[in-house]
């Protein structure tokens, strides 16, 4: 009895190490519901809500299988119903066939970066869409890798090529652009490559014959042109396909293990190897509609192992042998629509079996009817040839010649013409030149002439804005008192900044931009339609403009004058400074306001074509209105000083950053988080001693001497390293290692959740009720954070317990945006929603 118990206790003990073992960590947990938020909830995905529930024991599915091991997610394979399609695909979001708008592949590559022990990843028919950024290469512990049957374009990231343990590469059916990248042949334990269905362009990559570890090369379905070379140096390929590509080279040598081979559809000419009739592995090939010429090798059709033989629409000529063996597999072989002479073997012939055979469309002896006349399939002379050559020589010179008397007399009436519109610029190569300058993305030329697409987030949040228009110069005057001196509220690198009052008593603030150059008007309105196709709820709203030509002059401008709304709570640097105590932001406070102006510039970099870069970021431009939102000021506006020829000053910052690289916005971000840890003394010091105290801070007692005491008693360690790290890395003197936004936004988030673990209580001035608050902000900053899912929720009172004094703005901007699904949060028993 005693040795029973003690089996049935060493049972019930080994059951909890093997539970123990396989518990997904939650931080693994974490990263799939983020993911199920980024593929906008999908019903496959459903019962990864279920949050008691151990997401490594589901059982797997024809949808999604998923495996974990030392209780982190190693394998993840989700086939969805959102096949992108060709014929109407362009670059942008389309229903029932990719996810919405709002949808960042940058950002849920950033998601997926955090399952580091990822070794197989299979998304198909997902809906993911947009260019495959280069930091996929974050999974560096990747085996396999298919993103077939998406929306993914632009160029493949040559930064895949670092991750070398990828064993099988899968990107068919997208619309990636570019060339195949040559970097590829680093990936040394690649067995499996296919890219078919894609746009892919220019010659074939040198460098894929010398990936040796290649059984499967798909390439099939792209414009892939030039030499084939040759490829028998891949000694273990299986399978090769590059069918439905214009490549126009003779057929090169091929390795010997060929299973299968499919080069149909291209413009490959000369004749067929002999080689070839080594391949004793073959069993399906299919050279049909190419260029290839000469005879049928009679050893092709007698390999051991070939069941099919496409070489259909070519331009073989001869006869084949009548005494020929087919091979004993055979079965299936189409010669149509060549130039073949003489009879069919026996082999081939109607009694030969249930071998099915096609030779209709030669000048064959046999079925007449559908054979040509034996006269149209003799080779041309070679003096008759050369002749033919000599007259389109000479057919090619005359037309040349024509061409040369057409162009001269093109280019005089240009210069006739050039003389009447030299002061006119259309406005399609305005908005297309503005496009190629602005644009971050390689998008086509048709959609970027638009300059009008917003994605679906950049709507949220800004119902409630006024529409952008026109003032005249009375109606500003007027609201300034004649552009009063006591009406300044600043003067910067922009112009004079005026406070105004306009006739229907609202509050604005009006930035004079000075011209120092003479452009046409309709250049600079061109530019302002852009500018005001930023709407943002974290941007300052532009209401209008006006432009001060100084007379009837068309083509003369003096002033722009641009109208946003007045925001009348300060800016940021204001409430970092202690000399205020009363308005001094707590370190939570801080990063409401950092997570706030970080979506803005997302926005302006990704969220509008062409995007907006340059923004001269700094402390003073990012204001605060009653409800304690913040809103960045002066972005975009490099679109109009360099209409109006006015550089002004870069940002600010240490000066060894003032020279070719502060124009970046990820850099400039970076001073602001910076002086968000240090308060506004952080412009004063010098450049080389801030980044040493700064590189200290990794110890309490430097954190103690260098950061702002405000932020140290009210932070969390957790929260301020996170913050510390994206801070160092902003702020990087090499360029091209500083992060996105998408990485900024994410660790900004991710110091917020550190800072507080489960239930955020809501800042705001003691005692102040949500009912004070308008209905309109409470709705606004809903529709950011989880867009019509809470719709149908009523917004009540409430008072905060512990009488912090906090804002409205973090409850409304972070509580839920940390939380995948809504909850209900309460204060002092009082339910907010």
């Amino acid at each position: 009895m005693g040795y029973c118990g003690l089996f049935l206790l060493s049972c019930l003990v080994w059951s909890f190490l093997i539970i123990g073992t396989h518990q997904l960590q939650s931080s693994q947990t974490q990263v799939l519901r983020q993911l199920r938020k980024h593929l906008e909830y999908p019903s496959q995905l459903e019962i990864w809500n279920n949050h008691g529930m151990d997401l490594c024991y589901l059982s797997p599915s024809a949808q999604v299988n998923m495996t974990c091991q030392d209780n982190v997610v190693t394998e993840l394979r989700i086939v969805g119903d959102k096949p992108a399609k060709a014929n109407n695909f362009v670059a942008f979001s389309i229903p029932n066939q990719t996810l919405s708008g709002s949808f960042s592949m940058d950002s849920f590559v950033t998601t997926l970066a955090r399952l580091t022990s990822l070794r197989v990843l299979s998304l198909v028919s997902v809906g993911i869409w947009g260019p495959l950024p280069g930091k996929i290469h974050r999974l560096s512990s990747l085996e396999y890798l298919d993103l077939s049957s998406n929306g993914l374009f632009g160029s493949i990231p040559p930064k895949i090529s670092t991750m070398v343990k990828l064993q099988t590469l899968n990107l068919d059916d997208n619309f990636f652009n570019g060339t195949v990248p040559n970097s590829f042949e680093s990936l040394s334990n690649l067995t499996i490559l296919s890219l078919r269905n894609n746009q892919l362009k220019g010659p074939f990559p040198s460098s894929i014959q010398r990936i040796t570890t290649l059984t499967d090369l798909i390439l099939s379905g792209n414009d892939i042109s030039g030499k084939l070379p040759n490829l028998d140096r891949l000694s273990k390929l299986n399978v090769l396909d590059l069918s439905g590509n214009s490549l126009d080279s003779d057929l090169p040598s091929m390795p010997k293990g060929l299973i299968m081979v499919f080069v149909s559809n291209n413009s490959l000419s000369g004749e067929i190897p002999r080689q070839y009739s080594q391949l004793s592995q073959l069993q399906h090939f299919d050279m049909s509609f190419n260029e290839l010429s000469g005879k049928i090798p009679a050893s092709l059709l007698s390999l051991p192992n070939i069941s099919y033989l496409n070489l259909a629409s070519n331009m073989l000529s001869g006869s084949l042998p009548d005494h020929l063996n087919c091979g004993s597999k055979l079965q299936f072989v189409d010669v149509s629509n060549n130039r073949l002479t003489g009879g069919l073997p026996y082999c081939l012939s109607t009694e030969s079996g249930n071998r099915v055979v096609k030779f209709g469309g030669n000048c064959l002896s046999v079925d007449l009817h559908n054979q040509h006349a034996e006269s149209s399939c003799i080779d041309v002379p070679v003096k008759r040839r050369q002749s033919g050559a000599k007259n389109i020589i000479i057919l090619v010179g005359l037309i040349a010649g024509i061409l040369v008397v057409i162009a001269l007399l093109a280019f005089c009436l240009l210069m006739v013409c050039k003389r009447y519109c030299s002061q006119g610029i259309s406005e399609q190569h305005l908005l297309h030149k503005a496009a190629q300058e602005k644009s971050a993305a390689g998008f086509s030329s048709e959609i970027l002439s638009n300059a009008r697409f917003i994605s679906e987030a950049a709507k949220l949040g800004i119902q409630g804005l006024p529409p952008c228009r026109s003032f005249t110069i009375a109606e500003l005057k007027e609201a300034t008192n004649n552009f009063n001196n006591s009406a300044i509220l600043g003067d910067g690198s922009y112009g004079k900044l005026y406070k105004g009052t306009l006739e229907n008593g609202t509050q604005v603030a009006i930035r004079c931009v000075p011209s120092s150059k003479k452009f046409s008007m309709r250049n600079l309105k061109l530019r302002l339609d852009l500018l005001a196709k930023l709407r943002h709820p974290h941007l300052v709203c532009l209401l209008g403009h006006c432009i001060d030509g100084g007379g009837r002059d068309d083509y003369r401008v003096n002033k722009v004058f641009l109208v946003y709304e007045y925001v009348s709570n300060g800016n940021f640097r204001a409430h970092l400074s202690e000399d205020n105590p009363g308005k001094v932001l707590n370190w939570s406070e801080r990063l409401a306001v950092l997570i706030s102006v970080a979506k803005a510039i997302h926005f302006l970099h990704t969220g509008v074509i062409p995007g907006f870069f340059n923004n001269r970021l700094k402390a003073n431009n990012i204001l605060l209105n009653e409800y304690g939102i913040a809103k960045l000021s002066d972005y975009g506006l490099s679109i109009i000083s360099e209409a109006t020829g006015n550089s002004g000053e870069i940002g600010e910052g240490p000066k060894s950053w003032q020279m070719a690289r502060l124009e970046d916005d990820v850099c400039s971000f970076g001073f602001i988080l910076l002086e968000s840890l240090v308060g506004p003394s952080v412009s004063a010091k010098r450049d080389m001693l801030l980044l040493d105290e700064l590189a200290s801070c990794d110890s309490q007692e430097g954190r103690q001497k260098l950061l702002s005491p405000i932020v140290l008693a009210t932070c969390s360690q957790e929260s301020l390293s996170i913050v510390i790290t994206i801070t160092n890395k902003c702020i990087c003197s090499e360029s091209w290692s500083r992060p996105s936004f998408e990485d900024i936004l994410w660790n900004l988030q991710d110091g917020y959740h550190g800072l507080k673990a489960d239930v955020y209580c809501p800042h705001m001035p003691h005692g102040k009720q949500l009912a004070d608050y308008p209905r309109a902000v409470l709705s606004v900053a809903l529709q950011q954070l989880s867009s019509a899912k809470f719709n149908n929720y009523e917004i009540h009172g409430g008072i905060c317990s512990d009488g912090d004094r906090l804002s409205i703005a973090q409850l409304l901007d972070n509580t839920l945006l940390i939380s995948p699904r809504v909850s209900f949060y309460s204060w002092g028993g009082n339910a907010l929603f």
